[in-house]
């Protein structure tokens, strides 16, 4: 099997295995201390346990600490108030994510906006697929929280373990649709290599030809010149 093939058969084969997990309710109805207060957005709670030496860096069951639960839970106060309390704003779970990738999958920009300005380094290695925030971001069209990681310093050209790029990503992983037209575009205008090739030695303008995507094709198309 062609490894572009392969890669898109493993990440449709099983939706949710390396996909990120927030708590679940039955998870989130246990949490006490920091957790519940980070999956609450309970800035004063958070103080006070911070205050009585709580570790801003604790872990629940599934690895995940007070901060990648505030952020599941888009909770910008109570993020805020853990990293003001020394929370490590890198930190991954153990589904290799951090606040900053997961705040990008979600679609959310205000958190992304924060999570860079309280630290959270936009060209981390995140998931299983040793990809970046800015490349699970492509990958979905999420293309305001695509231009605010690249205003971030998100590494433009990072090529995952699936021999992906972000522009690779929003080509062959997209619908084409405008959501994704626009990513291509903020990508291109940025100055991403547009003649980084897959695995298989095809670029993302091949890959937008072969798929019909005649507005991508035309931006692709601009930045080769």
């Amino acid at each position: 099997m062609k490894p572009i093939l392969l890669a898109l058969a493993l990440m449709s084969a099983a939706p949710g295995a390396f996909a990120q997990t927030a708590p679940s309710a039955d998870e989130a109805a246990r949490y006490d201390g920091l957790f519940r207060a980070a999956h609450l957005g309970d800035v004063a709670a958070i103080r006070k346990a911070l205050a009585a030496g709580d570790d801003p860096d604790q872990r629940d069951p599934a690895g995940r600490t007070p901060a990648h639960v505030a952020a599941f839970a888009s909770n910008d106060a109570a993020l805020r108030a853990l990293a003001e309390g020394g929370a490590d704003m890198n930190a991954l779970d153990r589904q290799v994510y951090d606040v900053l990738t997961i705040a990008a999958v979600a679609d959310d920009p205000e958190m992304v906006s924060l999570a860079i300005q309280l630290g959270n380094r936009a060209d981390l290695v995140t998931s299983v697929y040793d990809g970046t925030a800015l490349i699970a971001a492509a990958h979905l069209g999420h293309d305001e929280v695509v231009r605010q990681l690249i205003a971030g310093g998100a590494p433009l050209d990072h090529v995952n373990n699936l021999g992906w790029t972000a522009l690779i990503e929003a080509v062959i992983l997209g619908d084409g649709g405008q959501a994704h037209i626009a990513t291509v575009r903020a990508l291109v205008e940025a100055g991403a290599d547009a003649s980084i090739a897959d695995r298989d030695g095809v670029t993302p303008l091949q890959h937008a030809e072969a798929r019909g995507f005649d507005e991508m094709v035309a931006l692709l198309l601009e930045a080769e010149k």
